[in-house]
Formats: C-alpha cells, sequence, structure tokens
C-alpha cells in the first residue's frame, strides 16, 4: 500500500483537499487533529507536556492551547522540544491507523511535511498551493485571528518556492470546482501508480 503525504502552508485548503479525495474512498488520516487528540488524551503525552511546559498546559483536564500558544511562539528550541514529544507519538498514531486499511493508497495530511524534512516517509507528495492573499483571506474567515498574526503563521513556514521542487504533485486550490476536477484526476493516477 502506499502512502502520501499531503501538505500545504496555512490557508491553502489541503484540509479540503483531503476531504475530497475522503469522498472517493481513499482513507485518510489527519496528522494535525490526531496530534490534538493525542495531546489531549494520552496520559504518557499529557506528563511529557506538562514536564515541558507546566501544570498550565492543561486547565479543568482540558488543553490548554492559547497558553502552549503563547509558551511557544517565538521560542524555536520550545517548540523543537514540544514537537519531539508529539511527533513520535502521531507517527506512531498513524502506524497503528495504517495496519488497518485496506486501499491502493492512504494519504497523510500533514501541514509541516516539508518543515520536518520528513519526505522520505512517503511514496508520493501532494503539495496544496494557494496565492498568499487567498490563503490570508480564507483563514480570517476561518479563525479569529488578525492579518499580521496570519502573515507571521504564514511567514513561520517554508515558502512554497521551496516546497515546490520537493514535491510529486502541486495542486494549486484557488476554485473549489476546478480543484475537484484536479484531485479526481490525481486520484485516478495515484490508483494506477503501482
Amino acid at each position: 500500500m502506499k502512502v502520501v503525504g499531503l501538505t500545504g502552508g496555512i490557508g491553502s485548503g489541503k484540509t479540503t483537499v483531503a476531504t475530497l479525495f475522503n469522498a472517493l474512498g481513499v482513507p485518510v488520516y489527519n496528522s494535525d487533529l490526531q496530534a490534538k487528540e493525542l495531546m489531549q488524551n494520552s496520559k504518557i503525552l499529557i506528563q511529557k507536556i506538562k514536564a515541558l511546559l507546566g501544570e498550565e498546559s492543561y486547565k479543568e483536564g482540558k488543553l490548554n492551547r492559547s497558553y502552549i500558544a503563547q509558551k511557544i511562539f517565538g521560542d524555536r528550541e520550545l517548540l523543537s522540544k514540544l514537537n519531539a514529544i508529539v511527533h513520535p507519538a502521531v507517527r506512531e498514531d498513524f502506524l497503528h491507523w495504517l495496519s488497518s486499511q485496506n486501499h491502493a493508497y492512504v494519504i497523510q495530511e500533514t501541514a509541516l511535511l516539508f518543515e520536518n524534512k520528513a519526505e522520505k516517509l512517503y511514496d508520493k507528495i501532494i503539495l496544496v498551493t494557494a496565492p498568499e492573499e487567498v490563503r490570508v483571506q480564507r483563514v480570517l474567515q476561518r479563525d479569529k485571528n488578525t492579518r499580521e498574526a496570519i502573515l507571521a503563521r504564514i511567514n513561520n513556514q517554508l515558502s512554497d518556492i521551496v516546497k515546490i521542487p520537493k514535491a510529486d504533485f502541486v495542486l494549486e486550490n484557488i476554485n473549489l470546482e476546478e480543484t475537484k476536477e484536479k484531485v479526481e484526476k490525481l486520484n485516478r493516477h495515484l490508483l494506477e501508480y503501482r
């Protein structure tokens, strides 16, 4: 079974693309959602996160996202330490999930695939792109964030110029109908690819 990585910067629409693949029957593993799930429910992860970031990392038994974001924002070393705790747990969870799948290929949706230098884990990689202003507008509609905060997050990720040469497929996501057609075409290609 082939493992296809699906990535893209904030606001590119990678989750929309993942949903379109899933609608075609392709099993999709959302790394970001599973990371949040594990951070909320894994006793081992909870202990490690509290040891790293303090007891305030959890408030009334719930992951204190705003506190964690405040602690790690701008502190690359602390972010790296948190990732070193969370990413192996997500990888283990993904491999467990993968063992129960039965399809020609599966997709692992992961925002920071290239940033984490994880290319070697995938048979093929799909990069979802969109113009910066489109991305900003999408995130403004989706989140309660300022334009400046969104641009800071975009600038914190590798640029598409760096990622495009590393991807096997680049899917520009501007118009939903066109994106749907591109996904259907790519799905046919991946089903034929052995």
